[in-house]
């Protein structure tokens, strides 16, 4: 029994505990977490009435941050020596590096998009950003509107669905998340392009 479905067993058996601790400890770097797969199926079981869909939203998020500002507030306390010391024990050296390019090339855009796109570096851009000292109240906002949109967009895509996803578990790896997660984001900004166009036209 891997470790996803085991995960998946746990969340039904103890539901938010369970959900909480997983998005911790994947906001400060514990790998290969199936952390979005979780919420899907924490929104479907909300549907279904096994959770409740605003506590499942509020304690969510507030998990995710709460572990964005643990890797944010070690690496820029402890600096680059731990940071080093830690990664060299339990590895993330290269996710560092990468994460280190991202910040440099993309500054706020990729604090924004780590938090709910590209997921894996999540918690290595939150250390990027406290080792440069990336400043807290820019930091607190990225990372606070990219977790509502992350929570939000993969519950409801459970709660919506109301499906069984924790079957195609296997079937929904890194690249099925980053492509469900871009697809989301074009069908939201597609809703509010077609909200605000008729007020705009009818303006002219």
């Amino acid at each position: 029994m891997g470790i996803t479905n085991r995960l998946l067993a746990a969340l039904a058996l103890y539901g938010l505990p369970v959900l909480c601790g997983v998005i911790l400890a994947a906001s400060v770097g514990v790998p290969l977490l199936p952390v979005s797969l979780m919420l899907i199926v924490a929104g479907s079981s909300a549907k279904q009435g096994t959770l409740k869909l605003v506590p499942v939203l509020i304690t969510a998020t507030t998990t995710a941050i709460l572990g964005d500002h643990i890797a944010y507030f070690v690496a820029r306390r402890g600096g680059r020596r731990l940071v080093d010391r830690v990664t060299h024990r339990l590895g993330g050296t290269a996710q560092i590096h990468k994460a280190e390019e991202l910040s440099r090339r993309w500054g706020a855009a990729g604090i924004f998009f780590s938090r709910w796109l590209v997921t894996e570096l999540c918690p290595w851009v939150s250390v990027a950003s406290g080792l440069t000292r990336y400043p807290y109240g820019r930091f607190l906002f990225l990372v606070v509107t990219g977790e509502v949109l992350w929570v939000n967009l993969y519950v409801m895509v459970g709660y919506l669905s109301n499906i069984q996803v924790q079957y195609f578990a296997e079937l929904l790896g890194y690249h099925g998340r980053m492509v469900l997660g871009l697809t989301l984001a074009l069908l939201v900004g597609w809703r509010i392009v077609r909200y605000f166009w008729p007020r705009s036209a009818s303006t002219v």
